[in-house]
């Protein structure tokens, strides 16, 4: 795989923009392991975001006979419909993955949409906020981070990695990561591990919340400086914070990290109770 891509790279007078985050996957044993990791079927609306030089699209097309792409660079664009002619149903979107409505994108296509992507990982955070924030456009994601970021989506309280992504994701879909990819996995090789990360939407909230923003206000509150204390760091939302924590069960000289889930929850409904 690695002298086909170096050899299209050639031939179109193409080299990955380091503006686009573009580090193309190369080795053809850890594609096979995404696309048998999405577990998506045919008929699944299927949506590659980053398709590069097709490495995860042949694949994937192979598999589900029609999928989606959102690529931005159009030369890229141009060689994905060669390289995808015979093989399948591609249709290449054109779009800023930060901006793209897929909310509406999944309605267009049929149903939640299955996500499938090595994402670039100077944008791959916001991202994610992203997806969280259009959760119901979505069945599932199968998608490549930077090792650390992959680790923060998955962590455990107590964990350095855990912090405010972990609990608001864990709100709305289990995650696990599944493996770790080496630097030579890619060309050209980035500076960082990365690992494959499974994330499947749940049918409804871990738990029920009548307003899950304020949910979410208070848990980026909780982490907003994680060296201070609850007392402390609860303080910008009303100086009854602590009378929330007190009603929670929780000490507040305790660190939002070391809160779980469930204790987040417990704090949330102590402040819906308080108001």
């Amino acid at each position: 795989m690695r002298e086909r891509i170096l050899r299209q790279l050639k031939i179109h007078g193409l080299a990955p923009r380091k503006g686009l985050g573009q580090n193309f996957l190369i080795d053809p044993e850890i594609t096979r392991r995404i696309v048998a990791s999405a577990g998506v079927n045919p008929g699944d609306p299927v949506l590659e975001i980053g398709p590069g030089l097709g490495s995860l699209t042949i694949p994937l097309l192979e598999k589900v006979k029609t999928l989606w792409a959102l690529e931005r660079d159009e030369k890229l664009a141009e060689l994905l419909r060669v390289e995808a002619h015979g093989v399948g149903d591609l249709t290449i979107l054109d779009g800023d993955a930060l901006q793209v409505d897929y909310a509406e994108l999944a309605q267009q296509l049929g149903g939640p949409l299955h996500l499938v992507a090595n994402l670039p990982y100077n944008i791959s955070t916001p991202l994610v906020g992203r997806f969280l924030d259009q959760r119901h456009a979505f069945a599932s994601m199968t998608l490549m981070f930077q090792r650390e970021v992959a680790l923060r989506l998955a962590a455990a309280p107590g964990n350095k990695d855990y912090g405010a992504l972990t609990v608001w994701l864990r709100l709305w879909a289990d995650a696990h990561v599944l493996f770790d990819v080496p630097p030579s996995a890619f060309h050209p090789p980035p500076k960082v591990v990365s690992s494959v990360i499974h994330i499947r939407m749940r049918p409804a909230p871990r738990a029920e919340l009548a307003d899950p923003e304020r949910f979410h206000r208070i848990v980026k509150a909780a982490f907003a400086q994680r060296r201070k204390t609850l007392r402390n760091t609860l303080k910008p939302l009303g100086a009854e914070s602590v009378n929330w924590l007190e009603a929670a069960g929780i000490d507040p000289g305790r660190r939002g990290e070391t809160l779980s889930f469930d204790e987040f929850v417990a704090l949330y409904r102590a402040a819906e109770a308080a108001a």
